[in-house]
């Protein structure tokens, strides 16, 4: 293994890790100025699948933009991550053969209520990434992730720029607490191809 041993090992112990300094701040600062360029593109998020999906403003209130994996922008932060895919595979043999992912932005005071990263009746996302894309994010500013852990409590994930939260689809349900101002992510699933 090379760079991603802690996240690894986190995977294994607990089921999740936090990972400041995914991306440097230089790094970020251009990628969230590229999204910010592309603000327009983005479209309320919903929730559910095909027929059921829905955009409901009282579970979430997000606006994304899905990449695929040749998105110049965000070229840097996809080889990143495909290289933490790789190193996942490596040593946990998880099958993961695709990144799926979005870029996210919750205008102040939206939010994302509990939920788990499962589709009903789907295994296919394996492996939850959110990437946060906010400099000079204050404690203040609100935003946390929200994991809920297996002992039944809790732990908050402050949205600095450059820090990667990664956690098991399946297993954590989580939510995006209200923020004061703009929070920018990327955000996505390592996912094995469906049977």
């Amino acid at each position: 293994m090379s760079g991603f041993d802690c996240v690894v090992n986190a995977l294994v112990e607990t089921g999740w890790c936090v990972l400041p300094g995914f991306l440097t701040p230089a790094e970020v600062a251009a990628l969230v100025a590229s999204s910010q360029a592309r603000r327009g593109d983005f479209a309320r998020a919903g929730v559910g699948r095909a027929g059921g999906h829905a955009v409901n403003g009282e579970i979430r209130g997000d606006e994304v933009l899905w990449l695929d994996d040749a998105d110049p922008a965000a070229a840097l932060a996809l080889a990143r991550l495909d290289a933490l895919r790789g190193e996942l595979n490596a040593a946990l043999y998880l099958g993961l053969a695709e990144l799926e992912c979005h870029l996210a932005v919750y205008p102040a005071g939206r939010f994302y209520k509990r939920h788990l990263d499962q589709h009903r009746g789907e295994d296919t996302r394996v492996v939850t990434i959110v990437l946060y894309l906010n400099p000079e994010w204050g404690e203040t500013d609100g935003g946390e992730l929200r994991l809920y852990l297996d002992d039944g409590s809790h732990t908050d994930v402050v949205p600095h720029g450059g820090t990667l939260a990664v956690f098991m689809s399946d297993r954590f349900e989580h939510e995006v607490k209200p923020a004061q101002r703009e929070r920018w992510s990327l955000t996505g699933w390592f996912r094995r191809r469906a049977l």
